[in-house]
């Protein structure tokens, strides 16, 4: 039984803690809510930074998760622009702010989300050199693409991942002139293997987009403290007027590690260590969103997940489960994106060497199709692209575990329903 004079605290002001502080009431708890943010914007969504709103097509308000008088309205103690610095595991404190307050919790829920990587190169320190992470960056990046996009100013772009195509694209609608630098041998080759990358690159190109892939930066050029240029380590200098760093994200740990909480390691995405409820090896702490690496049964792995999705859903579910509720977390990833005209929607998980082969269904070159990451007849993933309403069928064939016939997958006829045990 949770009891009236308990404090629970959550600490991180992105959409998993906003989230988790809302189940929190919903659910009926009736003791303090404590919520830090180390932003002095209140919780929001980060999808618009390099959707949405960088394209101007949403107001900046639309961003957040509840309008600044639903925190008071619902008993929320908000902190913002606090830092916090600090976990007492034994005394059950966490210190916070300048002035180092303490305040003592009956459950602490991790919500610190993650940091954009660094280039680790030189002439990082130049202006026009950026990330995309928060809600301020995006107001820079925003003001910088309308900027080249007048001038017809080139912006180089480190990283051909979700964050560096969706960036590229507005630029491109912008008008601003765009080179991708990549290491890898097609964009996402990470998520979406050799086989869909090439209808990113190919869409990309199409918008004017310049790729460069089986390359890295190795410097950036600047001349009275601007970037002029970028080098690669195939001995080429290109021009840029601003570089993007989008070379993916490091889960923030410090804080857990600090006090002491099981990690995960490199293998399963970094992260704090939970367990199926979202508790980590202290069982007081839970963690929630981009920071935690969860275990999926349903996969037979430890994952960490940086989307949308993951927030929305974990965090509530790490609400319940410090209001005592024995319901394991056990959500099929899902993530979207939007880019020029395409949209597209993935569920489920298959890096480059799980599975067997990818079986298309629909048409591949007009864009309208759903792919299939399959082994031994069984659907790990599914992507579906320009094509709507299928997310549900797709996630319950991954469900499933059964084993399907390829060639029904790949017929358009066939109805998914039918493929679902």
């Amino acid at each position: 039984m949770v009891d009236a004079d308990q404090t629970f605290v959550i600490v991180g002001g992105g959409l998993a803690g906003a989230k988790a502080a809302e189940t929190l009431r919903a659910e009926g708890f009736t003791g303090r809510v404590i919520l830090i943010c180390d932003e002095r914007d209140h919780p929001y969504e980060r999808p618009p930074l390099s959707k949405g709103y960088l394209l101007g097509k949403e107001e900046r308000d639309s961003v957040f998760v509840h309008e600044p008088a639903w925190y008071a309205r619902n008993d929320i103690e908000l902190h913002l622009g606090q830092t916090v610095d600090a976990i007492d595991r034994t005394a059950k404190t966490v210190r916070f702010g300048d002035d180092g307050t303490q305040v003592r919790y009956d459950k602490l829920l991790l919500a610190t989300g993650a940091e954009p990587r660094r280039l680790d190169i030189p002439g990082t320190g130049l202006a026009g050199v950026h990330h995309l992470r928060r809600l301020a960056h995006a107001e820079r990046l925003k003001g910088v693409l309308a900027s080249l996009g007048r001038d017809n100013g080139h912006i180089v772009i480190a990283g051909a991942g979700w964050i560096g195509l969706e960036v590229a694209a507005a630029a491109r609608e912008y008008g601003a002139e765009v080179t991708v630098i990549e290491p890898a041998p097609t964009p996402l080759h990470g998520v979406l293997g050799p086989e869909l990358g090439g209808v990113f690159a190919e869409l990309h190109r199409e918008h004017g987009v310049r790729f460069r892939f089986g390359v890295r930066l190795t410097e950036i050029v600047g001349q009275d403290g601007m970037v002029l240029a970028v080098r690669t380590n195939d001995g080429e200098e290109h021009p840029a007027h601003g570089v993007l760093a989008a070379i993916g994200a490091v889960p923030r740990t410090g804080l857990a590690e600090a006090a002491g909480l099981e990690l995960a390691d490199r293998a399963h995405g970094g992260g704090v260590a939970v367990d199926e409820r979202l508790r980590t090896s202290d069982p007081d702490i839970h963690a929630a969103g981009d920071v935690a690496a969860f275990p999926l049964a349903l996969f037979g792995t430890r994952i960490r997940v940086e989307h949308w999705a993951n927030a929305l859903n974990g965090g509530p579910a790490a609400a319940r489960s410090m209001l005592g509720a024995d319901t394991a977390y056990d959500r099929v990833p899902y993530f979207f994106t939007d880019q020029y005209d395409l949209g597209m929607e993935y569920s489920g998980w298959a890096p480059p060497g799980s599975y067997e082969q990818v079986v298309i269904r629909g048409d591949i070159g007009k864009r309208e199709f759903i792919a299939f990451w399959v082994k031994e007849g069984r659907v790990l993933a599914g992507m579906n692209v320009n094509v709507w309403d299928v997310t549900e069928q797709i996630q319950q064939l991954i469900r499933s575990g059964a084993k399907a016939d390829t060639e029904a997958l790949a017929d358009p006829h066939v109805p998914l329903d039918s493929l679902i045990p």
